[in-house]
């Protein structure tokens, strides 16, 4: 097969199916635990501070395994860690739908957030493989409309799973879902050559080390934890940190993609998507509050008013991509971020008693400007990259989405406690500041090369 002419019809459109499903089951896992974990918590007499570890366990087993599987996949081949991924995650869903116990639910979610990481971690890397080179931009833009897709869709399916059914149904119905993809991905999806260099597995306990203190102190410092514990784990994680970076500078194929750090657009293209993830992340937790809080709005009328932002993502994103085969990353990635630039502020001054349709339109606006940054900044992410790492490209940037959501979540907490009437406001106007200074981030990429991808 021609690395750049992509699978050939009708094949390709099997296997990238086969990554639309995958993703669509990792990320609707995420989206329909935290609309379930009330009623889990009643039914296994938990409370709700510890069911929080429902959520908690499935995305940290994902943050501290992203880049080690992007790397293992780098060296045995991207559809082994998908496939393994996939079935992973479909088995212990069945784990999940059949545990009796708070402690058995967790320990299935986490190693289903292994298997998540397993499909997140090169879902991106294959695509890179399945279309061609040409029409990278489209195959890209699949990925970012079917997260968008799953997460307007996450807590309408685990609504009506729950109105009709107990809990462990949310899970259970990934398993035919998995067994099929599985089926047809044994098939379709493609087979690439890895390496023979030894995998580097001290590097992966302390990426896992540092990544799982980090978010830990991050978290800390936005819930306020005891001083001396939150000291300790700051010291550790750069400790840790440091060392860990340092070996990796002494890699070949490092686990922790420096080498494709030290490419300006892949830095800039990681920077960008870090910091408006960051401004998602703050306007999305805080918008609950806001209109509830503030504008006495119901939940009901939450989950409406919320709706467009991701609903305009997945109109925008596919015509995104085929711009991205056009047109620069950092032109496309710094309009698009500027558009949510001026949609935050305009959220953070919408006024005291607003209308419905004076949120909503405002929401779409934030829509419309992410969806035109996303697709082209993750398709220059990976084509900037030698095809030999995509992996590496692959996995960073789930990491730095990941990064810029905890962030994010963390800014909002520690905005909270300093001013819990104002917060909410104040957090969207963060994020409009995030939104700009990824948008400056965009445009300094028009001023190098659009890839470094070798012929």
């Amino acid at each position: 097969m021609d690395s750049d002419k992509g699978l050939p019809l009708p094949q390709r459109y099997w296997a990238i199916a086969v990554v639309a499903l995958g993703i669509t089951l990792a990320v609707l896992d995420g989206a329909i635990a935290n609309v379930a974990l009330p009623t889990i918590a009643r039914t296994l007499n938990a409370s709700p501070a510890d069911s929080i570890w429902v959520v908690n366990a499935y995305q940290l087993a994902i943050t501290i395994s992203l880049l080690p599987l992007a790397s293992l996949g780098d060296r045995i081949g991207y559809r082994r860690v998908y496939m393994t991924g996939l079935a992973l995650f479909t088995v212990s869903s069945l784990a999940c739908a059949l545990s009796g116990s708070l402690a058995a639910l967790t320990i299935a979610r986490v190693v289903q957030g292994f298997g998540a990481a397993g499909i997140m971690s090169v879902n991106t890397a294959l695509v890179r493989i399945i279309y061609p080179h040409d029409q990278l931009g489209r195959g890209v833009s699949i990925n970012a409309t079917v997260v968008a897709l799953s997460s307007v869709i996450g807590p309408t399916v685990a609504s009506g799973v729950l109105s009709i059914a107990t809990w462990p149904w949310l899970f259970a119905i990934n398993v035919p879902i998995g067994v099929a993809a599985f089926a047809i991905g044994w098939k379709s999806m493609p087979r690439t050559p890895g390496h023979r260099q030894p995998y580097d597995y001290i590097g992966a306990i302390m990426n896992a080390l540092f990544f799982g203190l980090a978010i830990v102190a991050v978290d800390g410092i936005g819930h306020g934890e005891h001083r001396p514990y939150l000291v300790g784990e700051i010291i550790a994680t750069v400790v840790i940190g440091y060392v860990f970076v340092k070996r990796q500078l002494t890699q070949t194929a490092p686990l922790l993609p420096v080498d494709l750090l030290r490419i300006p657009v892949f830095a800039l293209s990681v920077g960008a998507s870090v910091c408006s993830f960051c401004a998602q992340m703050l306007a999305f937790v805080s918008l609950p509050f806001l209109l509830q809080n503030n504008f006495g709005m119901s939940q009901v009328e939450t989950g409406f008013l919320m709706t467009p932002w991701p609903l305009v993502i997945v109109f925008v994103a596919p015509l995104a991509g085929v711009l991205a085969d056009r047109y620069p990353a950092g032109l496309l990635g710094g309009i698009g971020l500027a558009i949510l630039t001026v949609g935050l502020v305009l959220l953070a001054s919408v006024g005291a008693h607003p209308a419905a349709v004076d949120i909503a339109w405002r929401m779409a606006v934030c829509g419309l400007g992410f969806g035109l940054f996303q697709s082209p900044n993750n398709r220059q992410m990976l084509a900037s990259a030698p095809r030999h790492r995509s992996g590496g490209a692959s996995g960073m940037l789930g990491t730095a989405r990941l990064t810029g959501q905890t962030l994010g979540a963390a800014l909002v907490a520690l905005i909270f406690g300093v001013a819990p009437k104002e917060g909410p406001v104040i957090a969207i106007d963060v994020g409009a500041v995030f939104a700009a200074a990824a948008a400056v981030v965009s445009l300094l990429r028009l001023t190098g090369k659009r890839s470094v991808e070798p012929a």
